[in-house]
């Protein structure tokens, strides 16, 4: 395996073309899913053709069906679901190894997952993804349980007393004066996240403030198991299962408000990885301009929402501002005469006047399922939290067709990309340019404590590659300094920088023409949009952020 990329190896290899290769390689950053998922889903290349190109990239031997084994391994702890979800199979171990077969042999934490499971070494070999999943499903899943395991599957990883034991720690007044102070730390400082990380012999937290981690004064390491057992009963979740994810949910009364703790557990390493996300229940944007937007992006959205039918996508990555936009549309939407619903996941804040249902995959409501359901309510609005799939957006569709407006979001770099990515999911360019009202691209960028910035100017040529035809010359830049009221941050909250693109009989014509996004966004430009980038620059000449943060933020736009 050289230097280059396994995307590069198939190219050169004749096995994709560079077109599929750079529309898959979009996609990938886009969507966060490995490039061989998105070129197999996309039928960019062939299940075979990728298992040979694994196989070839990474100098390991391809096993086929008649290579599986004819019965599960027993291997103490392993967990079926995992197996299925990353595609692996064991298939066979002696006391110096454990061999693999993987669909995707890059896959380095299922292999690093199995080794410690085992306990062994592992050796890795190289199935297509139809054999490794008939494999599966034969060897774990066909004995019509609905349990984690067969015989040889769970072995049970916490003894009864053990348990009873970190209940107990869990129980003791210094783990709960812990957990309780943390967390309203937490609070008093505007954190949005608390993260527990176990290393090797000690316990990580840190804060997420302003969208950036900052380290915590971490506990005794002998506190480190209570702590998390501490968490995981505050969350109701089940304080022996390690091996898998869990997902819980704490209620909490802290200086005067009611919050959310959204608790995620995940494992790693060194023990369970523990997130709990902070939602003041409290808080909710009455209007556009709460958002710090100004009439550029208030007067057309507030113009697309007023429609009786249409969808308004907003677009961006995780922790973008995404859904608190589209709550704002919400509030200002909800009225007696209208019925609102919404299908989320989560439901972040509760909104009196509105349906809203909690997305539950495990006994089918998913977002296709809910949206289908939503069509017989006689709804006159409808939001839905995330389109994840073709069926979605193809639902999405027959509604605002059918008379509803329809608010949505979308994980793509910018709004033109949002147009392609529809197209690349499968719903047709006619529908889409008959359908999509507006797009808005967003980031959150941090704003300056407005006691302690200080002013300076920036150089002539670093100006100039700013610019892009603004007018800079007279504008005042601003650094952060730190003072007792941004706990010497520098920064004080964070605001959006936005685009809006106005669907138009231009941008139409480009979407039924399957044009790049490239292209599209040129006409955007043309007819008057403003990218991110100009708008966080805007902000940053008024002395609202720093240059630096709005190229941290926009970097890959």
């Amino acid at each position: 395996m050289g230097a280059q990329t396994f995307g590069e190896f198939l190219l050169g290899s004749g096995k994709i073309s560079e077109t599929a290769l750079n529309r898959a390689a979009r996609l990938e950053r886009e969507t966060g899913q490995s490039l061989s998922d998105v070129l197999t889903k996309l039928g960019l290349i062939s299940h075979p053709d990728l298992a040979g190109g694994f196989a070839a990239y990474f100098g390991l031997e391809k096993l086929d069906a008649d290579d599986l084994p004819e019965a599960p391994l027993a291997i103490p702890g392993l967990s079926r679901t995992f197996l299925r979800a990353r595609r692996i199979l064991p298939v066979s171990q002696d006391e110096d190894a454990l061999t693999l077969a993987m669909a995707n042999p890059g896959d380095d934490f299922a292999a690093e997952a199995m080794a410690f499971a085992s306990d062994l070494p592992v050796v890795r070999r190289v199935a297509t993804v139809r054999d490794m999943d008939e494999a599966i499903e034969r060897l774990y899943f066909d004995d019509g349980t609905d349990g984690e395991a067969q015989t040889a599957e769970i072995v049970a990883e916490t003894a009864t007393d053990d348990i009873e034991r970190l209940k107990e720690l869990a129980s003791d007044a210094p783990v709960i004066t812990y957990v309780d102070r943390l967390i309203e730390d937490a609070v008093a400082s505007g954190a949005s996240d608390i993260h527990f990380e176990p290393a090797e012999h000690d316990l990580r937290v840190r804060f997420r403030i302003d969208g950036m981690l900052q380290d915590m004064t971490p506990p005794a390491p002998d506190m480190r198991a209570a702590i998390l057992s501490r968490v995981k009963i505050m969350a109701a979740l089940d304080i022996a299962e390690r091996r898998l994810p869990q997902d819980g949910r704490i209620k909490m009364a802290l200086q005067g408000k009611s919050f959310d703790l959204r608790v995620s557990t995940t494992p790693t390493a060194h023990g369970e990885s523990i997130v709990l996300r902070i939602l003041d229940r409290g808080f909710l944007p009455e209007d556009f301009s709460a958002l710090g937007f100004g009439p550029e992006v208030t007067a057309p959205l507030s113009r697309a929402i007023a429609k009786p039918d249409g969808i308004v996508l907003v677009t961006g990555p995780t922790g973008s501002g995404k859904t608190t936009t589209l709550y704002a549309a919400l509030k200002q939407l909800n009225a007696p005469e209208k019925k609102v619903l919404t299908v989320e996941d989560p439901i972040e804040y509760m909104i009196e006047g509105i349906n809203q249902v909690q997305v539950a995959p495990k006994i089918g409501r998913t977002f296709a399922a809910t949206l289908r359901s939503f069509l017989r309510q006689d709804p006159d609005i409808m939001m839905v939290g995330e389109i994840r799939d073709r069926e979605t957006a193809e639902i999405a569709v027959e509604a605002s067709l059918t008379g509803h407006l329809v608010l949505t979001t979308l994980h793509t770099n910018n709004a033109a990309t949002a147009l392609t990515r529809l197209l690349d999911m499968g719903v047709e360019d006619y529908l889409i340019s008959s359908t999509v009202t507006l797009v808005i691209g967003q980031r959150l960028v941090r704003t300056l404590c407005p006691r302690c910035r200080r002013p300076y100017t920036p150089d002539a040529p670093q100006l100039e590659s700013l610019s892009h035809g603004l007018e800079l010359s007279q504008a005042t830049f601003y650094r952060p300094a730190g003072c007792a009221d941004c706990n010497g941050r520098g920064y004080a909250g964070r605001t959006g920088i936005v685009e809006v693109l106005e669907m138009t009989d231009a941008i139409r014509a480009l979407v039924q023409g399957r044009a790049e996004a490239s292209e599209i966004e040129r006409q955007a430009l043309a007819q008057g949009m403003r990218r991110m980038f100009d708008y966080g620059l805007a902000l940053a000449a008024r002395g609202g952020t720093t240059v630096e943060e709005v190229l941290r933020v926009t970097r890959d736009v």
